[in-house]
């Protein structure tokens, strides 16, 4: 590796690009990374961290109401300032970026501002300048894509979602996913008249149905305008705001529409296409267990290669990427098995392993244990939201293959419950797990009634 500049030459200064950069320094290699937009990538400039924030912001309309039940009582009604929320959240963010900033210099990779492209299977050029690698890693991550409609210009994309001139009183998602149903949330509990048009019958596709169908009930109590099997046709500008005709003749006047339509890997002028580097059929990078792609001495990792589109992921797979390549012993391929996940929607969404569908498929005979209620907290407070706990047990082996919530703090709650499905704990387990009263995390170890085969 002495003949090149670097061993590691990283493209893209995200969540996995940064772990992997630090990590392969700290083996004694010779690590540069090139950014050109900024540190932390997506998650932490216009992905979780902002969105967990606004979602926070979000929950305070609850719990204002919530509150009068407890004997609270504010001595006026509450006001929103989205400017304030919005320029908190920037100044948080520089922070972060900063940080990011030191953790490269603390470990001594040389961080370079630019787009890399690269030049053939170890050079890479940034702003004019030529550096040679023995292996390059492409983390560029994901772009918003938005689809061709007439109007499709007056949309904004999660790239731009948090740092809108004002907040609009009306807003429109468009989409199905984490996105999309995140935002409607959001911008519902921040006080906006808050509508989700989504092409399919039902939002959240992978997950869950039972969890899908309480989650759409919930949300549709909170007040968020839920439009399903209709599309977007087109967006035209009108005196006050956008006018949004969707395909079932529908119309919606609206002051902001969030296209949150998908992501796509964020290859352009990367040069991958010139050296032949292989895609997968959706665009993404095809890597085999090592990261490695058709050009060996070419990695790839993260949201660019069609996995899990979570930064955890991209996290663990750094880690192995530099064990693989950089450490003292290969270790075991990368499990991709019982990642747990969250959507940030109100109420949240927690889940963990095989939904009840996948499960069926995978078993044949399951066991489901299900319960939902209405929390201890909303007796007093006269709020009527709901929680779904589930557990999906395979039949032979008792094994529980799969847990899932709908409820307050629902992320937090299932990154404990990850560590007993990964383990492979059975059900009888978890019946002889004593629980924390009077918590609503107790329902998971105290659900012995089967709800179905």
């Amino acid at each position: 590796m002495s003949d090149f500049d670097y061993d590691l030459f990283v493209i893209g200064a995200g969540s996995g690009g940064v772990r992997a950069a630090r990590t392969a320094a700290a083996t004694g290699a010779r690590v540069a990374v090139a950014e050109d937009r900024y540190l932390g990538g997506t998650c932490v400039n216009v992905g979780c961290v902002p969105k967990k924030l606004y979602s926070y912001a979000a929950h305070f309309h609850d719990a204002f109401q919530d509150a009068r039940g407890f004997g609270w009582t504010l001595p006026e009604a509450p006001v929103f300032d989205w400017p304030t929320l919005r320029d908190n959240k920037v100044r948080e963010i520089a922070r972060l970026n900063e940080i990011y900033g030191r953790l490269l210099d603390n470990a001594g990779v040389r961080l370079i501002n630019g787009r890399a492209r690269v030049v053939d299977a170890h050079r890479v050029e940034v702003a004019g300048e030529s550096f040679t690698a023995a292996k390059i890693l492409v983390a560029v991550g994901g772009w918003p894509w938005v689809p061709d409609f007439p109007g499709r210009e007056l949309t904004v994309t999660s790239n731009e979602v948090f740092d809108l001139d004002r907040m609009p009183r009306r807003f429109l998602a468009l989409g199905g996913g984490y996105i999309a149903v995140e935002f409607a949330s959001i911008f519902n509990g921040l006080g906006s008249e808050s509508h989700l048009v989504y092409r399919g019958e039902l939002f959240l596709r992978g997950f869950d149905r039972e969890v899908r169908e309480f989650t759409r009930e919930q949300m549709a109590a909170k007040g968020v305008k839920l439009h399903f099997e209709t599309n977007v046709e087109r967006i035209d500008k009108v005196e006050g705001g956008l006018l949004v005709t969707l395909t079932n003749g529908e119309t919606l006047e609206v002051d902001a529409v969030l296209a949150a339509t998908g992501r796509r890997p964020h290859l352009e002028g990367v040069g991958l296409d010139a050296l032949g580097v292989q895609l997968n059929d959706d665009g993404t990078v095809k890597v085999n267990e090592r990261f490695e792609t058709s050009v060996s001495s070419i990695l790839a990792l993260g949201d660019v290669t069609g996995g899990p589109e979570l930064t955890p992921v991209a996290l663990a797979e750094a880690m192995h990427l530099v064990q693989q390549h950089f450490g003292d012993a290969a270790p075991a391929p990368m499990d991709y098995r019982n990642i747990a996940t969250a959507v940030f929607c109100h109420p949240n969404i927690g889940t963990v392993g095989l939904s009840e569908e996948q499960a069926r498929k995978q078993y044949g005979a399951i066991r489901v244990y299900r319960t939902d209620f209405r929390p201890m907290k909303h007796t007093l407070s006269g709020s009527e939201e709901r929680c779904l706990m589930k557990l999906i047990v395979a039949d032979d082996s008792d094994v529980v293959v799969g847990a899932h919530m709908v409820g307050e703090e629902a992320g937090e709650l299932i990154q404990g419950i990850a560590i007993a499905v990964r383990a492979g704990l059975t059900k009888a387990d978890f019946d002889a797990t004593v629980g924390i009263h009077p918590t609503g995390a107790e329902e998971f170890v105290t659900m012995r009634t089967l709800s179905r085969h």
